[in-house]
């Protein structure tokens, strides 16, 4: 890689349990999370001419319902992060 040339990451997925709620739980925290391909991409209207169907890739349909995007951007404070981290340890540890 050139010297001048810096990587980015601009998704931090991470695959959980109980999705939906975990994601009602960090937004009433006030921390905004996100789902990108909520449905498996061979299971898409785009890729439907490749004539792929529901089983045909299970590991990608068994965890798109688990996929949850948390916050990762640039201008993202240390502290936010720390947040974002204690409000993920408290909900795994709810009953």
């Amino acid at each position: 890689m050139r010297d001048e040339v810096v990587a980015v990451r601009h998704l931090y997925v991470v695959l959980v349990e109980g999705r939906d709620a975990l994601r009602a739980s960090l937004d009433a925290d006030g921390i905004a999370t996100g789902i990108h391909y909520l449905t498996p991409l061979h299971l898409t209207p785009a890729y439907a001419h490749l004539g792929y169907v529901r089983g045909d890739f299970p590991v990608a349909e068994a965890m798109a319902p688990r996929l949850l995007n948390l916050p990762m951007f640039p201008e993202l404070a240390d502290e936010q992060i720390d947040y974002v981290a204690e409000r993920l340890r408290v909900h795994a540890a709810a009953p």
